[in-house]
């Protein structure tokens, strides 16, 4: 473990790995998250700003939660986009179409590294006797 500095109330604890928050503070953003949760289910077609306004959370921090895909927006309003291409999307960070480029290149990336490999010729001069230096 290491010492850090919480991003949120620079207090220092022991990081563990994660966001490098306290204990204290993600309980605090976990209740935050808790609270925009449920305001989302009330008002299925709020927007972002709307959410940080009525739950009084930074739309970054929002915005965050989308990228996380631990929220997702009703509607493609354009307030997130999609981080290789640019169109809007409602959770996560690329939209379906960059999602499905990536899992071809990287299927087609580990195929061209799974081809046998010719094996090295072994020396037959002395097998697998064992020899002693001088």
């Amino acid at each position: 473990m290491e010492v850090q500095t919480c991003s949120r109330c620079r207090k220092f604890f022991n990081y563990v790995g994660g966001e490098r928050l306290c204990h204290a503070c993600k309980e605090e953003v976990e209740k935050e998250f808790q609270k925009v949760k449920e305001f989302i289910r009330e008002n299925k077609t709020a927007t972002v700003i709307q959410v940080a306004e009525e739950c009084e959370v930074s739309e970054k921090q929002i915005r965050q939660w989308i990228k996380e895909e631990r929220l997702e927006l009703s509607v493609s309003d354009g307030a997130i986009v999609c981080e290789k291409c640019g169109a809007a999307i409602t959770s996560g960070r690329y939209c379906e179409k960059c999602k499905a480029d990536m899992v071809n290149s990287l299927s087609s990336a580990i195929k061209k590294d799974e081809a046998p490999k010719p094996e090295a010729k072994k020396s037959t001069r002395d097998g697998n006797k064992m020899r002693f230096l001088k």
